[in-house]
Formats: C-alpha cells, structure tokens, sequence
C-alpha cells in the first residue's frame, strides 16, 4: 500500500506551517518524510501516515548532506511533492529590525544558506525523483520579499525575494522533467516567527484576523494536486489581502 500513495518530502515540519502541511497532507493519506531542527512532538509519531523524520539543521552542510543521504533512502523512488518550509529570521536582542546597516554580514551568509540555497540544494537532489513522480515542488517565500516589512528583516525579506525570483527559474527548467515548481507567500500568520507587535499591521488587512497555519497548508496542498496540473511559475500570497495596499 506504501508504494502506491503519494509521497511528501517536507523541511521545517516541527510547528506551524510545517506541522499543519504535514497534517493537511496526512489527512489525504499521503505517506510524509519530514525535518526539522527539533524533534516532532510525541502524538505526532502516531500518524500513521507520517513514517519518517529526520532531525537536522539544515543550514550545517554536514546536517544536509546528512539528510539528502536519508531521505533518498526513505523515498525509494518516486516523489510526488517538495515543500521548502524551512526559513530563518534572526533578530536583534533588543528585538530591532535588522536592516542592512545594522545587521551582522555572517547573519545574512546563514539567512541565506537556509532560507535560499537549501532549496536549490534539495530541488537539485530530488529531481530525478520527483521526475520520476511528476511530483510538484513549492518554496514557501513571503510577503517581505515583495515589500518593506516593518518586522522582517533586510536578510530575511531578501532572501525570500531571491527564492521568488529561482521559483521561476526551477519552473522554466523543471517543466522539461514534468515537474512543476510554485511559491506561496504567507502574510502575518499565527506561528512562533510572527513578532508580537504584528496586530498593529490588522488595518491593513482587507480580511480584518491574522492568518493561521492551516489557511497556508490548504494553499501548499492545492499546488501539489491534480486540481494545479496546468499552474507552474506562480507565486500565489496568502495574506488577507495585505498585499494590495
């Protein structure tokens, strides 16, 4: 039965946006190879459908060769989907907004190993699977690579615009494989990265609440099914409408 369901590869899945995809998939009886710096919560472990997790950090090179070695010999063969979820925001402890004056260079080499370069690292490695599969892959950027974000920072909100810019890149030349290669840029979304002063942003959020984990996870899940077959190259914002002001 496990070599007839589709096949999930998922980085960052210990909280938030990770762990409510891991579930939106589980709950469409995909089988899920997961990672994270953290190991998964206990009652997680009892998804049947979530049969393999790999703690790593990923932005150590030795951590994601680690990985890549792992998680090639758990998906066997074809895969279906790749979701690039993994991200870093570091901040200033007195909380500041690092911008380019004021943040560490050594932060933005890191920002963008984990943030940028992972995913064009693991995009690489899988292909010949996800080929194999005629499997989706989706990197998870934001709306602070679009704007100024009060909040994120300069290294972080660039990063995620340099993974706009390779999504397009990676549908271009993914396409030939009969893969498909899409973004989703979440708002201010309900999770442990979103600064505690984000409520002031509320008025400039057409659908009036912050997002929450799930209200990404459904977007994440849409690219990755047959209802997305003809969508590649797309960015879609998961925002409230933010993004419009």
């Amino acid at each position: 039965m496990s070599g007839k369901r589709k096949v999930l590869l998922l980085t960052g899945a210990s909280r938030g946006i990770g762990h409510a995809t891991v579930k939106r998939f589980s709950d469409a009886g995909w089988r899920i190879i997961t990672c994270s710096r953290d190991a998964v919560p206990p009652e997680c472990k009892r998804d049947p459908n979530w049969t393999h997790h790999i703690t790593a950090d990923l932005a150590d090179p030795a951590d994601l060769e680690h990985f890549v070695v792992e998680a090639k010999r758990s998906v066997d063969g074809a895969l279906h989907a790749l979701v690039n979820n993994a991200g870093v925001s570091p901040k200033a402890p007195t909380k500041e907004r690092l911008g380019v004056l004021n943040g560490d260079l050594e932060d933005w080499h890191k920002v963008f190993q984990l943030n940028f370069f992972v995913p064009l690292i693991l995009a690489r490695a899988f292909a010949p699977a996800l080929a194999h599969g005629r499997g989706a892959i989706v990197n998870i950027t934001s709306i602070a690579g679009h704007v100024v974000h009060p909040f994120a920072g300069s290294a972080y909100s660039t990063s995620k615009a340099a993974l706009s810019a390779l999504t397009r890149e990676m549908a271009a030349e993914f396409a030939r494989l009969g893969v498909r290669v899409n973004a989703v840029a979440p708002g201010e979304i309900e999770t442990a990265m979103l600064s505690p002063e984000t409520a002031v942003l509320l008025p400039r959020i057409p659908l009036n609440r912050l997002g929450i984990p799930s209200d990404v996870a459904g977007t994440i899940f849409f690219l990755c099914s047959e209802d997305a077959a003809y969508v590649t190259g797309t960015e879609i914002s998961v925002n409230g409408g933010q993004h419009i002001y």
